[in-house]
């Protein structure tokens, strides 16, 4: 079934008048129902049970002389096993007028579909029927295919191979008759053609009769009984089309130094991605002229009658990134519509509209493309619940519009799509998305991914640099699209008391944090004390069966230090590297950051004062560079601990994307309830019972 929805003014009802829904219509929405159904349903059913019985008298009929023979399966075994042979003889497409009053935006992508009378009669012919011309770019443009060969048909012509037709060559031959071909009502111009055609026809004819003369000769003196023998004669027939009927039609020119001829080259030695972005672009400009009926694509019957070119024009290209070079893909995707429209009747003009419909797997083409015009197709599987439709019993996909996924925040509208664009950004195209803090987060986090999760590093994970004070600007499209997200940030404490000053986390200090993301977004807390405190099921915000975010930000750790054991909560991601890779920081060599922070790590003399110290050395150091350092590691980034909550929203997201890696949603909700307990929770609130704070003075071990 499809619903499709047509905006049409009172101007153009002459176009629509047989899909008005009442005589009251003013100009607006128009809905038609497609539906496929049964066309005469007591035929389908009389054919049905007469088939079913048909293969039981069979077998009954076997039994008596050969039992094992009864048990062989024969058509039909049920209905759909009946259909798959007479679908086409019982169904057929069916239209029915839709209520613009009842029509409904879908709900979080599921479409809100109304509910037809069972007495409704569908409409007669085709609704769509001078109205719309749909034409068609396919993915398999059959570049670089030998497979197929040459056939001929009755004319004698050449009938070019499943290749040569989508060759330039082809395509131009194609569009010679449809606009140009001077035999199709021909003008002055095209008398004049015609006549030079001619002329050199019959120059070729004398030209051959002089040099078969000799042979054609010999056979005459053969002789054959009869009274009147026949005479052989060689007539030629040369058409406009043969010049572009062979191998070396298209050529290229390749530029030579002056005073040098250029050298040509077929088609076949350029790449494929110029010859599909020629061929494409081509195909889009004999679109455009077939539908304006430009030059001789007029089928009108009497001269100077003009056929009714219909007012909408749909053009349909499927992945047209084939072979094409980022740069490129941008650059056609921004003006194939410009092709389409480039026509005096056209350009900006509302009496004939283009709708141009690409799909595609390419972040290049989708980064070009005003998120108004997105259409985003979401994998559900079976078994998805939703209240306005039944369940579905096999895995279907519904379609978001990513028009309204900001509602009405324009700033945050702004910045998302600035930032995507800046960003170059696959989003659209993800498995899941981790958001990170900064620079040293995404260089080093995808390392650790490589190292301990090995089923993560297969999906397919788009990383985002977005920072703990715009991350949360993202959450409205992250929710649209339903697309499970890590956010890995800063808990970023601050002391109220000293306007909001930078501190290190205590417990017990009335202290806040500055991350906006932690107080808007998830989990919508502002207190150190709370966020320290909350278990990990706590920081997973659940909206449906396959769409989770869950913040990750710093942890209380335990420290051990010269002797000294204590409860240390770090400020950032570098701090907590550092903190729980004492060791191997303590060795670095080489690089100014890392001499500084193996100097700190030796000098210290307990885990309090090395957080101080750390603290105060990151806060005035360049944390890139301190990454950097960290990849010249003698044992590598493989010598790195990852950082206790950074793994732990790295178990996280593998066993949810694991967890939706099925066909079948009981699985996923069955998983999703059991992933907060397989992610170990923060040991903060048991310290805090234990302490007074979170850095205390500790004692020796």
């Amino acid at each position: 079934m499809l619903d499709l929805w047509l905006d049409a003014l009172e101007s153009e009802s002459h176009y629509v008048s047989h899909l008005l829904p009442t005589l009251d219509w003013k100009g607006g929405l128009l809905g038609v129902r497609l539906r496929l159904q049964p066309v005469e349903l007591k035929e389908l059913y009389r054919e049905f049970l007469e088939s079913t019985e048909r293969a039981l008298k069979a077998k009954n009929d076997v039994k008596g002389a050969d039992g094992e023979a009864s048990d062989v399966t024969l058509w039909p075994t049920d209905l759909a096993h009946f259909l798959e042979k007479r679908l086409a003889a019982h169904f057929a497409i069916q239209s029915f007028i839709l209520d613009p009053a009842k029509a409904k935006l879908p709900d979080k992508g599921i479409a809100n579909c109304q509910v037809l009378p069972t007495d409704v009669p569908p409409l007669k012919g085709d609704p769509f029927s001078g109205l719309i011309q749909i034409d068609e770019i396919p993915a398999q443009r059959g570049f670089g295919d030998d497979s197929a060969a040459e056939t001929g048909n009755v004319d004698g012509d050449r009938r070019p191979s499943a290749r040569q037709s989508r060759k330039l060559a082809s395509q131009f031959k194609d569009y010679f008759l449809k606009h140009l071909d001077p035999y199709d009502k021909p003008v002055a111009a095209d008398i004049l053609a015609l006549k030079a055609i001619e002329d050199a026809q019959k120059a070729y004819d004398s030209r051959l009769e002089v040099s078969f003369s000799g042979p054609l000769g010999e056979l005459q003196g053969i002789g054959y009984p009869g009274v009147t023998n026949p005479r052989v004669r060689i007539r030629t027939r040369l058409r406009p089309t043969d010049g572009l009927d062979h191998e070396a039609a298209v050529q290229y020119e390749v530029a030579a130094l002056q005073g040098v001829a250029a050298a040509l080259l077929p088609e076949d030695y350029n790449g494929l991605g110029y010859q599909n972005l020629i061929s494409m672009v081509f195909k889009l400009m004999s679109f455009r002229d077939a539908w304006m009926r430009v030059a001789k694509a007029n089928t009108a019957g009497e001269p100077g009658e003009l056929e009714l070119i219909p007012p909408l024009q749909i053009v349909l290209i499927e992945e047209p990134e084939a072979h094409l070079h980022a740069q490129v893909q941008q650059v056609f995707i921004r003006k194939a519509y410009e092709v389409l429209r480039k026509h005096s009747h056209l350009g900006d003009s509302k009496h004939y509209v283009t709708q141009l419909l690409v799909s595609t797997h390419s972040s290049h083409l989708a980064h070009e493309v005003d998120f108004s015009c997105l259409r985003y197709f979401k994998r559900l599987p079976a078994g998805y619940p939703d209240a306005a439709q039944p369940v579905a019993n096999v895995p279907v996909s519904t379609v978001i519009n990513l028009t309204e996924a900001f509602g009405e925040n324009n700033d945050t509208s702004r910045f998302t799509k600035r930032y995507l664009r800046a960003t170059h950004c696959d989003l659209f195209f993800a498995d899941a998305a981790i958001l990170v803090e900064g620079a040293a987060e995404r260089i080093l986090l995808p390392l650790f991914v490589r190292q301990h999760y090995s089923y993560l590093d297969h999906c397919y994970i788009t990383w985002l640099e977005v920072g703990g004070s715009h991350a949360h600007r993202l959450q409205p499209l992250i929710a649209r699209l339903g697309l499970c997200t890590l956010i890995v940030t800063d808990i970023d404490a601050c002391d109220p008391a000293q306007h909001r000053k930078a501190c290190r986390p205590i417990l017990g200090k009335g202290l806040l944090s500055n991350n906006p993301t932690l107080r808007n977004w998830h989990p919508k807390q502002e207190a150190i004390d709370i966020l320290l405190g909350l278990e990990a099921k706590a920081k997973v915000l659940d909206d449906g069966p396959l769409f989770s975010v869950r913040a990750a930000y710093q942890v209380a750790i335990q420290v051990q230090h010269k002797g000294i054991v204590s409860q240390v909560a770090p400020y950032t991601f570098e701090d907590s590297v550092v903190l729980e890779n004492l060791s191997v920081v303590g060795a670095m060599v080489g690089g100014t950051l890392a001499t500084k922070f193996a100097a700190l790590v030796n000098e210290a003399s307990s885990p309090n004062e090395l957080a101080e110290r750390i603290y105060e050395g990151i806060s005035k150091g360049a944390k890139a560079e301190f990454a950097l350092d960290l990849l010249e590691l003698e044992g590598g980034p493989d010598a790195l601990k990852c950082p206790a909550y950074v793994a732990e929203g790295l178990e996280w997201l593998q066993s949810r994307l694991k967890a939706n890696d099925t066909d079948i949603l009981g699985p996923v909700a069955q998983m999703a309830e059991v992933i907060h307990d397989a992610v170990p929770s923060a040991t903060v609130a048991q310290a805090a019972a234990e302490e007074s704070q979170i850095l205390p003075q500790g004692s020796p071990t």
